[in-house]
């Protein structure tokens, strides 16, 4: 049903039960609703006049020409991003890009960004990109392009900034936790092809997989990582870590298929919006890749929306151990609706819940083993997660966390992980993962326990 033929089929209704009221007698609260709806009539109306003398104003008298197209759309997209923080309107190049972008692959930096009070958040920066090599971080607020400040910009308006030639080159200043002044970072743009999936043997024919982004290539990018770990074992794997960290997100149904890549029956995700018959569940629909076999997942504050589905299935249906940081907490789901002209909006039309009903808006999913990156906590600045915005979503209707109950199949070895690197460990470096990645070691150690318990319970 679209919203055309929904909004028609509800104004029947309610024109129905406003006639039955009449005719039968009790309509002190019919009449109060009748009302209250010509009073939100007339305020509409009202402010559908403001609208049209602040058009004519600004036309008629801003300090600088400006098209009734800017206007209009600068106002459309006012309406969406006063909604919540991820609803927005983008134009037909905006709209174009988003769509190629899903596909895998576009001209730019590298960067996944969010607009943070007037500034340019870093969800983060795309594995192997331009900006990934430049040094760019998440939670890094961009506050000028090219020296030119980032405030009065939208954030596609940002983004068409950062976007360009191939090997030209663009400044980005950065404001970062832990550092007093301002980073000035040169990035050369090139054509983005991402390579979403990544894959590598650890000991003891444990598999490592990353998902650096949920666009068209995941599960099958997973499913071919796996296949080519398998061969390079001999065998089936004995274990596999999926690393999920600073993944923002991306298409549902890529989600919906990764997590039954693992899941061979039951609920993923179900979502529920404003009318009750636009509320969906999925199942999953194939059979589990590992064959059973351990699976840790790591996730992180920059795990978001897709991440966090495909983690909080895997948690709820104890088909996996969590081990990290506190995901994100983005759990609504945005539908794209195209719009005459080319353009479209991002509209917040749900909110989704785990299998087990929770709803992780605004809270995020919590590892079942708590292990930070980095020993000490650098100095907060600019938001970390999906609570720290402004008017974001409730979190309601879903099941309590604490409601759950505990986890009993996990190995003694996950009480007894350090939740901190110790003293001296080395600084992260990407190139030396195995030495330096003290979450991955951790992830490595809890899946050797794993496979332990597992060969144990079987003999």
């Amino acid at each position: 049903m679209n919203f055309r033929q929904r909004r028609f089929r509800y104004g029947l209704l309610l024109g129905a039960a406003f006639f039955v009221g009449v005719a039968s007698g009790p309509t002190v609260g019919i009449l109060g609703r009748a009302l209250a709806q010509d009073q939100s009539h007339a305020e509409a109306t009202q402010f559908l006049k403001v609208f049209g003398d602040v058009f004519e104003r600004v036309r008629s008298e801003y300090v600088d020409p400006v098209s009734d197209k800017e206007i209009l759309e600068n106002a459309i997209n006012g309406m969406l991003t006063g909604l919540d923080p991820h609803s927005s309107y983008m134009n037909a190049k905006a709209f174009k890009d988003m769509q190629v972008q899903t596909k895998g692959e576009f001209g730019g930096l590298g960067l996944e960004v969010t607009e943070d009070k007037g500034l340019i958040k870093v969800v983060s920066p795309i594995d192997d990109t331009p900006a990934f090599r430049a040094g760019i971080k998440a939670g890094d607020i961009i506050t000028a392009l090219d020296g030119k400040t980032v405030l009065g910009l939208s954030l596609n308006d940002a983004v068409d900034h950062m976007r360009g030639s191939p090997n030209s080159r663009i400044v980005l200043t950065i404001k970062r936790e832990g550092t007093d002044a301002p980073l000035e970072i040169g990035v050369v743009r090139e054509i983005i092809k991402i390579q979403v999936v990544k894959s590598r043997m650890e000991a003891d024919n444990i598999g490592y997989v990353r998902l650096s982004q949920f666009t068209e290539k995941a599960d099958a990018g997973i499913r071919d990582a796996v296949k080519g770990l398998k061969a390079q074992a001999g065998g089936p794997l004995h274990g596999l870590i999926l690393d999920l960290r600073n993944d923002p997100g991306g298409l549902l149904d890529q989600a919906i298929a990764v997590s039954s890549s693992f899941i061979e029956q039951g609920e993923i995700v179900s979502t529920r919006a404003r009318h009750a018959d636009d509320s969906q569940r999925w199942d999953a629909r194939g059979t589990d890749i590992l064959g059973g076999a351990p699976l840790v997942v790591l996730i992180n504050g920059g795990s978001a929306s897709a991440s966090e589905i495909v983690a909080g299935a895997l948690q709820d249906h104890r088909r996996a151990v969590l081990l990290g940081t506190r995901s994100f907490g983005k759990g609504s789901v945005q539908t794209v609706i195209p719009l005459p002209g080319g353009g479209a909006m991002r509209l917040t039309t749900a909110r989704y819940y785990t299998p087990s009903g929770r709803s992780i808006q605004a809270t995020g999913i919590v590892p079942d083993v708590k292990v930070d990156e980095a020993r000490t906590d650098a100095a907060s600045f600019g938001l970390e997660r999906e609570a720290d915005y402004n008017h974001i979503l409730s979190n309601t209707g879903g099941t309590p966390a604490a409601a759950l109950p505990p986890r009993t199949d996990l190995p003694p070895i996950a009480k007894q992980i350090p939740d901190k690197p110790p003293e001296g460990f080395p600084k992260f470096d990407a190139a030396k993962p195995d030495e330096t990645d003290f979450q991955l070691q951790q992830a490595v150690a809890l899946a050797q326990a794993m496979i332990r318990q597992k060969s144990a319970s079987v003999r």
